[in-house]
């Protein structure tokens, strides 16, 4: 099944997304769904209000979790091919709930920031609280996966070795367009997708998601071992080589550029970024 968050006239409103149209589901967003300890069965047999899929406006698939977790150096093509050592445990920082964007909404540009660079990610749901999981309970609180662009502010992320002040900033991050349950993807779990991130229509990225040095249960497993994960919460699982920073010379969004970001299976972001006024 494929879920989404729906701006409407109304308020956002939780939706199951069909071929060509989505329907309400009495919840007003993804992550107040999840939180339903029923919200499986809910949302296969709920039929509300029904809406044409296309021209859409969906939020981010979760707009508000109480965290969005994220990971770096975890796609084992780019650290080997940085002549790195596959680490030992994954790195982690956080990113807040203000960053998240739609999949069609505008990228702000801060003004603080001339460093503006593209990060293609797989993004894990959680679907049921959990906390000090073994690996059975890991995949079980897995409710599905989505599409995230971790944009950052290198020139803030690199002004001290904590990376928190490059990886937030306000409407920069989008998320979407839905979350699709593990069961409709090759893999499920372990999701083996083809990942692609594009910059004005030139692919930037391209990666398998199955080359994650750490997985999306392992994450879990041990995420969950330092704070308790609810229902809504976001996993960004890390991103694989291409990102401007690392080019020579060093490539950055601008006031204009189409970034564009989609795995196969679950959808596409399309963003253009604009600077702040």
């Amino acid at each position: 099944m494929k879920l989404a968050t729906l701006r409407t006239a109304r308020g956002t409103q939780a939706v199951r997304v069909e071929a060509d149209h989505c329907v309400e589901l009495g919840f007003g967003d993804v992550g107040e769904l999840l939180a339903h300890g029923a919200w499986r069965d809910i949302t296969a047999s709920t039929s509300g209000p029904a809406y044409p899929l296309e021209g859409a406006d969906l939020a981010p698939v979760v707009p508000r979790p109480s965290k969005t977790i994220c990971v770096g150096l975890n796609y084992r093509s780019h650290i080997l091919e940085m002549r790195r050592e596959l680490p030992d445990c994954p790195t982690l920082f956080g990113k807040y709930a203000e960053a998240l964007i739609g999949p069609s909404d505008v990228i702000t540009l801060p003004e603080e920031s001339e460093q503006v660079d593209w990060e293609a990610e797989l993004a894990v749901v959680i679907g049921a609280t959990v906390r000090r999981a073994d690996a059975q309970q890991a995949g079980d609180a897995i409710a599905g996966f989505t599409v995230l662009n971790d944009v950052t502010m290198r020139d803030w992320q690199f002004r001290t070795k904590q990376w928190l002040q490059g990886k937030t900033f306000e409407g920069t991050t989008p998320v979407g367009p839905v979350l699709v349950t593990p069961d409709e993807l090759p893999g499920a779990l372990a999701p083996s997708l083809t990942m692609t991130c594009s910059v004005d229509d030139e692919i930037v990225q391209q990666a398998d998601t199955s080359d994650l040095v750490f997985g999306p249960v392992e994450l879990v497993r041990y995420i969950s071992t330092v704070l308790t994960l609810l229902p809504g919460d976001v996993i960004a699982t890390g991103t694989p080589g291409g990102v401007g920073h690392a080019r020579k010379p060093a490539r950055y969004l601008t006031d204009g550029s189409r970034l564009v970001t989609e795995i196969s299976g679950i959808g596409r972001l399309d963003n253009v970024a604009r600077r702040a006024p």
